[in-house]
């Protein structure tokens, strides 16, 4: 097997962002490099069991993790 790069094709390209850290690529031939944008209704609130509520329900309930 070998690597034959076909010059005709167009490449995406490294293109360095002055004081970043990190590279950006170019946007794909014939790609839409605009964002979709988020939906517009939030999400609905979990369901929550039926059972009998404990003492401490309600604060686990409005916690969120860290990673959110």
């Amino acid at each position: 097997m070998t690597d034959e790069n076909d010059d005709r094709t167009p490449r995406q390209s490294v293109v360095r962002i002055p004081g970043s850290r990190r590279a950006r690529l170019t946007p794909v031939p014939g790609s839409d490099p605009t964002p979709e944008s988020a939906p517009g209704e939030p999400t609905p609130p979990p369901a929550r069991s039926k059972g009998p509520k404990g003492p401490n329900d309600d604060q686990l309930i409005q916690d969120v993790p860290p990673h959110y």
